[in-house]
């Protein structure tokens, strides 16, 4: 079962900066891991008066050295991390 973030069915975690995740972007059947380095929640909200690249929350660095940007329901706890 994919766990987003905002299903998740332990409600003692949460995605912060540092957390290990897995990112599913595009094909659902891959995801890949990594870790959150930032949450950009504030601008995520903007209207930017454009419907072009808009803002995602979360900044994470791929384990291959990949920096992608995601939104909660792109992102699953990797089962590994305790947080």
């Amino acid at each position: 079962m994919f766990e987003t973030a905002s299903s998740s069915a332990d409600s003692d975690r949460e995605i912060v900066p540092g957390v290990r995740v897995r990112v599913r972007q595009g094909d659902p059947s891959s995801a890949s891991s990594g870790t959150v380095v930032e949450d950009f929640a504030e601008e995520a909200g903007l209207d930017l008066a454009r419907n072009w690249a808009p803002v995602h929350r979360w900044a994470v660095v791929l384990d291959d050295g990949r920096l992608v940007f995601a939104d909660d329901l792109d992102l699953e706890f990797e089962a590994a991390d305790p947080r």
